[in-house]
């Protein structure tokens, strides 16, 4: 149909499935297998054609504009274990970040591993960069399970590393992905997660069944004890914690992607006994924070969509616990227990406090942040005499601040050399209406004292799923539009995290159109605030994200000049038969549902693109080796566009090669991709 490019020919078969009654055409179902023959022809033609049209002098100066935006240090939230701090730190430019060891507060740091050196030796069977995907290090800071995967998949080994020598044991734990570890006091072993082995179960089976297992080090894996499995729940995955006195092993089951969970006590003075049930029905989420003299501390949504924390007599669980913190109008993000204080981080219109509070409840001050930002984490424990807090802003680097309760002083942990002058762009917050009325809150990002002059490049990220709250966080490759007069804007739409749990599930199954309709309402905000006009709006999003950009790209296509459609879960129907795909159905709902079929069916964006419409610039872009949003869907959604496309733009599609769904992806890599996406929409938004 298109008038404009020359595709390479993707192939209709005479596909279909009947759903409940209604036949739904499939003609590109082939591109779902990656590893056929005329897939990768088909692939190999495409990313031919996407370097033809992005390759050349401006992706050439983006390159090394970006990288010299992406060198700057940055250092993960460190946590004290046995007098020593643990902490993640990249240099600038190393693809992966180092995971380093320091001595005392003010003591000299050495390295503890370095993935970047197995990325270039490779571990065995490794085909592609390795990343540190988890730390956990035992009481008193001698030994540190590391968990490594590669080519960006979510699959993981553990294994475990002196942390005196540096030199790993011989434990190799396999089949985890969103591993979860609970060390032992004594530091002879942990409770962890896994999946089942390959071979073992069917292979769809082997992403579900998750279980939770006690490793004693020295032991090989297949000697592992089996403590905990629901054989009967498919999609349910577990996180595993010890409390702060060694005596409980606190079980947290999930369904799938859901925050509603199940809460299991095994007592360690009675390990025989199986673990007993605390909370049951997955009616509501509920996290552990802690325990302090015998009592357990948790924060839930129970009966409180914002968030609350109660307290728990493990001894006698049948009585109501006792409710510590009640709901405010603010979300309750996180908490946990230093210093014999509740410390608490809420979010207040999409940014954080932090706040403190006696185990009783009574409000003792708060830890005064350095500006309007994001909390990326806390890590204390009952008894430290410190916290260190990880905050980051559009605007500032994510950076690390102690803060010590005796003194009542924040004060920095680590470098912080910034490349960027903050002074140079102000941060704003405005509120906007939805289709149905109901006011949107969005971030803006620019040069200070930008001008209105109805032509402003913007690029409008969203996201609005699974109670994920997007909140100020600082992204190097956004500066090279935000000089150029452009505007970055972040969206808070409706089934995300921002304002509790009433809002996510506002933007769940049957009302997912909400958020398309939340992010469509910010686009046209836009230009009726003068700002810009929808040839110079671009849309990007990945994953859930990704839906999100393609839904409302199929569904107004005229209010975009460009869209940036990153890892989508594009074909509603058929999403949870691939990787973990039915641990979404929590959030999304199931075809095979004859009630869900249809509202799913009727925003699916494969499903709903139009033969001859005029859609805009498009890069849709994937992984070969994403593990979790299968890449089929992205390469069907491609096909299905350039076929029906009829606009002036062309509509194309990358395709990353050892690569997965974005969680470890190096820094070169991720250069590649910014200069690519930017080259995209200084090219399609007419940036000079």
């Amino acid at each position: 149909m298109n008038n404009h490019f020359t595709y390479p020919k993707a192939r209709q078969a005479a596909v279909a499935d009947d759903y409940h009654g209604t036949r739904v055409e499939d003609p590109y179902r082939w591109l779902e297998d990656a590893g056929s023959p005329e897939t990768i022809a088909w692939v190999d033609a495409q990313n031919a054609l996407t370097r033809s049209m992005l390759d050349g002098p401006v992706r050439d100066g983006l390159v090394s504009r970006l990288t010299a935006l992406y060198d700057y240090p940055r250092t993960g939230v460190p946590f004290q274990r046995g007098g020593r701090y643990f902490y993640t730190h990249n240099a600038g430019l190393q693809d992966q970040p180092v995971l380093y060891v320091q001595a005392g507060l003010h003591g000299a740091r050495r390295v503890l591993l370095d993935p970047n050196l197995l990325s270039a030796a490779g571990p065995p069977g490794a085909d592609g960069p390795v990343a540190l995907t988890a730390v956990s290090v035992n009481d008193d800071g001698t030994l540190a399970a590391c968990g490594l995967s590669t080519s960006g998949s979510d699959r993981q080994e553990i294994r475990i590393r002196d942390v005196a020598t540096g030199v790993d044991r011989g434990d190799r734990l396999r089949w985890a992905k969103f591993v979860s570890i609970a060390w032992e006091k004594d530091g002879l072993g942990f409770y962890y997660t896994r999946f089942p082995e390959p071979g073992t179960v069917p292979p769809e089976d082997e992403n579900y069944f998750n279980i939770v297992c006690h490793h004693r080090l020295g032991e090989p894996q297949d000697h592992d004890t089996l403590v905990f499995a629901r054989p009967g729940e498919r999609e349910t995955v577990f996180h595993v914690e010890i409390s702060d006195d060694d005596r409980w092993l606190v079980i947290t089951a999930f369904k799938g992607a859901s925050d509603k969970s199940e809460t299991w006590l095994l007592d360690r003075h009675s390990p025989a006994a199986p673990p007993r049930p605390l909370f049951t029905g997955y009616a509501a989420a509920s996290a552990f924070i802690d325990a302090v003299e015998g009592q357990l501390f948790f924060r839930t949504d129970d009966g409180a969509p914002r968030g609350r924390i109660v307290r728990v007599d493990p001894l006698r669980p049948s009585e109501v616990p006792v409710e510590i913190l009640p709901q405010t109008a603010d979300k309750l993000s996180s908490a946990s227990i230093a210093h014999g204080l509740l410390v608490t981080s809420y979010l207040r219109n999409a940014s954080h406090q932090v706040l403190l509070f006696a185990l009783s409840g009574a409000a003792v001050g708060a830890v005064a942040l350095p500006e309007l930002g994001s909390v990326s984490g806390i890590s204390g424990r009952p008894g430290d005499g410190e916290i260190l807090i990880g905050f980051t802003s559009f605007v500032h680097p994510p950076a690390n601040y102690r803060y010590d309760f005796a003194r009542a002083a924040l004060e920095p942990f680590g470098m912080q050399e910034p490349r960027v002058d903050p002074d140079h762009y102000e941060t704003t917050q405005v509120w906007y209406p939805s289709k149905d009325g109901t006011k949107i809150s969005m971030f803006l990002v620019h040069r200070t004292g930008l001008q209105k002059d109805g032509k402003r490049p913007v690029l409008l990220s969203g996201y609005g799923g699974f109670n994920i709250s997007l909140t100020p966080a600082f992204d190097p490759a956004n500066f090279v539009l935000l000089d150029q007069g452009g505007i970055y804007a972040v969206a808070n739409l409706r089934g995300g995290g921002e304002y509790g749990e009433e809002w996510h599930e506002a933007g769940m199954f049957g009302r997912k159109q909400n958020v398309f309709d939340d992010f469509i309402a910010a686009a046209e905000w836009f230009t009726r605030a003068g700002y810009s006009c929808p040839q110079q709006i671009a849309i990007e999003g990945g994953s859930n994200g990704g839906l999100l950009t393609a839904a409302v790209m199929v569904q107004r296509p005229e209010l975009f000049g460009a869209v940036v459609c990153r890892v989508p879960v594009a074909d509603m129907l058929r999403y949870h038969l691939f990787t973990v795909g039915r641990f979404w159905i929590s959030e999304y709902g199931s075809a095979d549902d004859p009630a869900q079929f249809p509202f799913l069916h009727e925003y699916s964006p494969l499903h709903n693109v139009r033969e001859g419409a005029e859609y805009p610039a498009t890069l849709i872009m994937t992984a070969d080796t994403d593990d979790r949003v299968s890449p089929g869907m992205a390469k069907k959604l491609a096909a299905r566009l350039q076929a029906a496309d009829n606009g002036a733009t062309p509509v194309l599609i990358r395709v990353e090669t050892n690569a997965g769904h974005g969680a470890g992806k190096p820094v070169s890599k991720l250069i590649g991709e910014d200069a690519d996406i930017f080259t995209f929409l200084f090219k399609y938004l007419d940036v000079e």
